[in-house]
């Protein structure tokens, strides 16, 4: 699919790897909203970069709904969704104080696993409007997983198995928009410099760097970003799930 002048769809679009997409989708001529919590800062961010937000929380099917109706009123019908919203919590599932929390525990599954559903059974729908391209192509939608999905480490029970549960999502995805000219792709990024990391221990990150294959250093959101521009533009890429995490291996 080509990008110049399409309308994309960006959750999590105000910060980190969301961000990092909606900067190459403006350098790429495409038609990005920022798709964020009604904060402040994410308000500021759209006006800064000169596009479009739509506050909304991603779990919630009414604010959903109410955010793509007026795009569509608007005559704007989203070819592209790439899903960045996200939540990481770290705990055990027992220690010395007590279970892990159930309320953190369902909020992550809700945010990164439900949220990423919500969004693709609603936008698909409205995709499935566009005329279609070369080989009947009217949408791509590209999720964020994470290699904590098949790596998941001590005190990552929640953020794994929501990550490992949007990976599975990859597949069944593809196979039911198919009809639809929609293609899915998952992204399973390793540990990237963004606003979450930063707020690591720096001994910490200069650790988690180390362990990297080569290059020896953190991810930079540029590289996600470019893996997202490669999988828009490859039609026969679908249903796959890729390792961007140089040759990390988490233990």
């Amino acid at each position: 699919m080509q990008i110049c002048d399409k309308v994309a769809l960006v959750t999590g679009g105000a910060s980190g790897l969301g961000r990092a997409v909606v900067e190459l989708l403006i350098a790429q001529q495409a038609k990005p909203y920022i798709v964020d919590l009604p904060t402040d800062k994410a308000k500021k961010d759209a006006s800064l970069l000169g596009v479009p937000f739509l506050p909304l929380d991603v779990t919630s099917e009414s604010q959903v709904k109410e955010a793509l109706n007026t795009m569509t009123n608007s005559s704007e019908i989203p070819s592209i969704l790439i899903n960045c919203a996200g939540v990481a919590i770290a705990g055990l599932t027992y220690s010395k104080k007590g279970p892990h929390p159930y309320e953190a525990f369902k909020r992550t599954v809700d945010v990164n696993l439900v949220g990423v559903f919500n969004m693709i059974r609603i936008v698909s729908g409205i995709m499935a409007e566009n005329i279609p391209e070369a080989d009947g192509e009217r949408g791509v939608i590209i999720n964020t997983a994470s290699i904590a999905a098949t790596d998941g480490q001590k005190g990552q029970t929640a953020y794994a198995s929501s990550k490992a549960a949007v990976l599975g999502l990859t597949l069944p995805l593809a196979r039911d928009l198919a009809e639809m000219g929609i293609r899915v792709n998952t992204i399973c990024p390793g540990i990237f410099s963004t606003p979450m990391i930063q707020e690591v221990n720096p001994k910490i990150k200069a650790k988690l760097a180390q362990e990297v294959v080569f290059p020896k250093r953190l991810g930079r959101p540029e590289e996600f970003a470019q893996l997202v521009k490669f999988l828009i533009e490859c039609p026969y890429i679908n249903g796959e799930a890729i390792r961007l995490d140089g040759g990390l291996r988490m233990v």
